[in-house]
């Protein structure tokens, strides 16, 4: 018994339907890795708003430390990330501290936040005045 070879034609549109498969796959990873993409880039600007912050507080009088260390933290952030952000200093035994929480965006800032926040932390020992 011999066994005959495929025809071309009984191949024909086999590529079409193997690619149509795998487009809903390739879109989901492709949205997953954005969306991580967002999450790393969230942790970024909280770390870099908290340093910004802390290094304002520690030049700033006492009295006015709270609102340089609020204006210097939200500085750098664009309005779709500085919109649920939240920048607070305080200050124990010389030593200054921020902290700056960031919502996640879902897929683009500005839009649907995630339920989670990214947080960024920061110190510095507060400077000697004459």
């Amino acid at each position: 018994m011999t066994m005959k070879a495929a025809s071309p034609a009984r191949d024909r549109g086999q590529v079409t339907i193997e690619f149509l498969g795998m487009t809903p796959t390739i879109l989901v990873t492709l949205v997953v890795l954005w969306q991580l993409v967002l999450v790393g880039y969230a942790f970024t600007l909280a770390g870099n708003a908290a340093d910004e912050a802390v290094r304002a507080a520690t030049a700033a009088a006492p009295g006015a430390r709270q609102g340089a260390c609020q204006e210097a933290g939200r500085d750098k952030l664009s309005e779709a990330w500085a919109g649920g952000a939240t920048v607070n200093c305080t200050t124990s035994g010389g030593f200054v501290t921020a902290d700056v929480k960031l919502n996640v965006p879902l897929l683009f800032p500005g839009t649907i936040s995630l339920p989670l926040d990214v947080e960024g932390h920061a110190g510095a020992v507060e400077e000697e005045t004459d």
